[in-house]
């Protein structure tokens, strides 16, 4: 067999690595760039284009329907709101601003059991109770110093009893009582800064009180014990009054020097 005349098997396929002519040459230096190209997508007709709609950004219909979705999603979750507060209302489930206390004539909101940590409704309820002896001692300070007005004691210490007893007892509850029973609640360190503030004017106020030295209209405004002895020898009667008073100031001054202690005994405790 003449080898010469036998057909070479690699004459078909392409050899990148051929520098001169022959049939396989031109093929191969075409086919390289375009199989380069196909795999890495560049300079194809029918490469993937990316169109962003340049109308749609600027679209009023768009913006309108937007609008209208976000106004009707505000709807909806007004109507569930309204519809959960209308479930807490009919189920009975006090408010924070449910007036509640006292219950023949109710002015203020007063849950302790439901709204304290049992841990702390011990020491809100001493609380609670030196809240109503400040009342208890303004109240019987009118009466006392209305008697002494009556004996002949003065009008204006009966107008100086009615101020001390008509903003001591809001101001008492405003200042320091309310922001205690939030502070109970919440675990506030503020309130009960704010609470240990007016507390301390509190416990002075009584301490005052119940000594009641002869600096405002002789200190007969107030039945502490210098206006008791001074208005007992005149009349026997206002004197007791007086001395009853005085007793109620002293409680109430030992009374609020506890409940300081207390609440910042807790107080430390919770840091």
């Amino acid at each position: 067999m003449n080898r010469r005349e036998d057909t070479n098997p690699f004459d078909e396929e392409v050899n990148p690595f051929s520098k001169g002519g022959g049939a396989g040459a031109p093929a191969s230096k075409s086919r390289i760039p375009q199989m380069v190209a196909s795999s890495l997508g560049f300079g194809q007709k029918h490469d993937a284009t990316v169109d962003i709609p340049l109308d749609s950004v600027n679209d009023p219909k768009k913006k309108e329907n937007e609008l209208s979705n976000w106004e009707a999603d505000l709807k909806r979750r007004e109507r569930d709101i309204k519809r959960r507060e209308e479930a807490v209302a009919g189920a009975g489930i006090p408010t924070a601003d449910d007036r509640n206390w006292p219950p023949f004539f109710p002015i203020i909101h007063h849950d302790i059991s439901n709204e304290i940590p049992v841990h702390a409704q011990k020491l809100q309820y001493l609380a609670f109770a030196s809240w109503l002896g400040i009342v208890l001692c303004l109240t019987f300070n009118v009466v006392a110093v209305t008697v002494c007005w009556i004996k002949g004691g003065g009008v204006k210490i009966f107008f100086l009893a009615t101020i001390y007893a008509l903003l001591g007892v809001p101001l008492s509850y405003v200042l320091w009582y309310r922001p205690l029973y939030r502070a109970m609640r919440t675990d506030s360190a503020l309130k009960f800064s704010w609470f240990f503030l007016f507390y301390l004017l509190h416990l002075g106020f009584c301490i005052f009180a119940a000594i009641a030295p002869p600096i405002v209209f002789h200190g007969k405004s107030l039945t502490g014990i210098l206006a008791a002895v001074d208005v007992f020898s005149d009349h026997a009667l206002v004197g007791i009054f007086y001395l009853v008073g005085f007793g109620l100031f002293c409680l109430e001054s030992l009374l609020s020097f506890w409940v300081l202690q207390k609440v910042y005994m807790f107080f430390r405790g919770n840091k």
